[in-house]
């Protein structure tokens, strides 16, 4: 029973062309490691290279979801160049040093490719922050749908490929369509929206190194059918890795806004995020604190769980203005969870006003 399913599955797949190679993905040994339960879940591994279409992991999917017998699908995508070398192991290698940017007498680096205008994408801005948990896809989100609320055209791309989490903040999460070779953007609360989310498995790691990223990136600025923006808002991943560099290296970016929380653990990492943005050419719009204060529901007095003071010290040691300061509200999260930003869900709040303040100082900057 199982040896007739994995023959069908591997007859969908040989149906299936890479348009980099023309060679279908059986044959090129794209796909590997088909499994297939009593039950009909199938399970497969699919070695894509950088300049693979991020797509065909979806194309696979919906491939074998259509054969007789299939019950469940899952896709573990694989970067193709880390499996041609897992057989050599790291501590068989000479170690190395490792070179710092900018060090005197670090070795020559390939030059990095030179940024493209995308002018119907509006103004690019990057959400960035040091270290994960501080808010900054919470802030992006409510930032983005403040401006569209104002009449503004906005998009989000999600080039957080590890933790992609805007499907759920923003309440949409389905395998967008394809047009003409472009891949439609989803759209909630008057915000267009792109996510790997939308592309890969809930419970899919994303195990993947730089080209990969790379390769991610730059598809979602270049194939999607964004039409005309006034603002494009890149959430980025927790640090200074991949997913920044291929982004300054991809397009020209109008600035960078840094979020933090007040404590100095977070403001640490956060200026190591804004130094990597100005080192490579992009300008810091500015700091957005989040989480400064809570409100004693008995009192009503601000209380300092996170400190205070680390925003407007990292903004001042920038040199940039701090653009506003979040309180740490309940329902903040529970929107996000929902999908319902609180710009929308609780307007009149003190989070919402603030988190809308900063998108108008935005627009003025």
């Amino acid at each position: 029973m199982t040896d007739n399913l994995t023959a069908r599955v591997s007859a969908a797949l040989q149906q299936i062309t890479n348009p980099r190679t023309g060679e279908d993905l059986v044959s090129s040994e794209q796909v590997a490691d088909i499994a297939v339960t009593l039950d009909g879940k199938v399970r497969l591994e699919l070695r894509l290279a950088a300049a693979d279409d991020a797509t065909l992991a979806r194309t696979v999917r919906q491939a074998v979801e259509r054969v007789a017998g299939v019950t469940d699908v899952r896709v573990e995508v694989k970067d193709a160049v880390q499996v041609a070398v897992t057989g050599s192991t790291p501590s068989a290698r000479a170690p190395k040093s490792l070179p710092v940017m900018s060090q005197p007498g670090a070795p020559a680096q390939p030059s990095a490719p030179q940024p493209v205008a995308f002018p119907h994408l509006g103004r690019i801005i990057a959400v960035s922050s040091g270290k994960g948990g501080v808010g900054k896809s919470t802030v992006t989100v409510n930032l983005a749908v403040a401006l569209a609320r104002q009449g503004k055209r906005v998009g989000i791309l999600d080039s957080d490929v590890y933790g992609p989490n805007l499907p759920i903040m923003l309440g949409v999460n389905a395998p967008p369509a394809v047009e003409n070779e472009r891949i439609i953007p989803l759209e909630a609360h008057g915000v267009k929206v792109i996510s790997l989310g939308f592309l890969i498995e809930r419970d899919q790691p994303a195990i993947w190194r730089g080209p990969i990223v790379m390769k991610i990136v730059t598809q979602f600025l270049r194939d999607v059918a964004w039409g005309q923006l006034d603002y494009l808002f890149v959430d980025m991943p927790p640090g200074t890795g991949d997913a920044q560099l291929s982004l300054v290296q991809a397009a020209t970016i109008a600035g960078a806004v840094i979020v933090t929380t007040p404590q100095e653990v977070a403001v640490g990492d956060a200026l190591r995020g804004a130094k990597m943005f100005e080192r490579v050419g992009v300008p810091v719009l500015g700091i957005v604190e989040n989480m400064s204060w809570f409100e004693s529901p008995e009192t009503g007095k601000p209380m300092a769980i996170f400190g205070s003071g680390g925003g407007q010290r990292l903004a001042d040691e920038l040199g940039v203005p701090l653009l506003g300061q979040v309180p740490l509200y309940p329902p903040v999260g529970e929107g996000g969870d929902s999908g319902r930003p609180i710009v929308i869900a609780d307007p009149e709040c003190g989070a919402a006003k603030s988190l809308v303040a900063v998108a108008e100082r935005l627009t003025t900057n």
